[in-house]
């Protein structure tokens, strides 16, 4: 009986580990600059809504968001996570990367979601080194694994 019992649990445990292992699974984590490698931002502007007071709202600063690209584009478990200085625009670049749409690159054709996040930028300066500089605080750790 003992022998019976262990056999059909070998092959249950086999089982599950089969079905739970794709749920398990985590997307490819993927730094901005190499986003384009997977995922292409369709629409390069978003209209958002800006308050006209509150903290910090008018200082140069960024707020980096992470979040999901799914099979269809669609940016999904959006959240802020670092805000340079704290602000009350926190909610906006958030409500910005929920319009952002994506088709996916030619070398990603079978739409493999990746993890990646982007940093929003606020009253920056109009050249490029300037803009790098205001954003930097902002990069995240650990998104260069491709």
């Amino acid at each position: 009986m003992k022998k019976n019992l262990l056999r059909l649990q070998l092959p249950l445990c086999l089982l599950a580990l089969a079905v739970s292992s794709p749920l398990m699974a985590q997307a490819r984590r993927v730094s901005p600059d190499k986003i384009n490698g997977y995922w292409i931002l369709l629409n390069r502007s978003v209209d958002v809504d800006v308050p006209n007071s509150g903290k910090n709202i008018y200082k140069p600063g960024c707020v980096a968001v992470t979040f999901t690209i799914g099979s269809d584009g669609i940016p999904r478990d959006i959240k802020a996570v670092k805000t340079i200085p704290a602000s009350d625009l926190t909610p906006v670049a958030v409500n910005a990367v929920k319009h952002f749409t994506y088709g996916p690159s030619l070398t990603n054709r079978a739409g493999e979601p990746v993890d990646t996040y982007y940093v929003v930028p606020f009253n920056g300066p109009s050249d490029k080194a300037g803009q790098q500089a205001l954003m930097a605080p902002c990069q995240l750790p650990g998104y260069d694994q491709n």
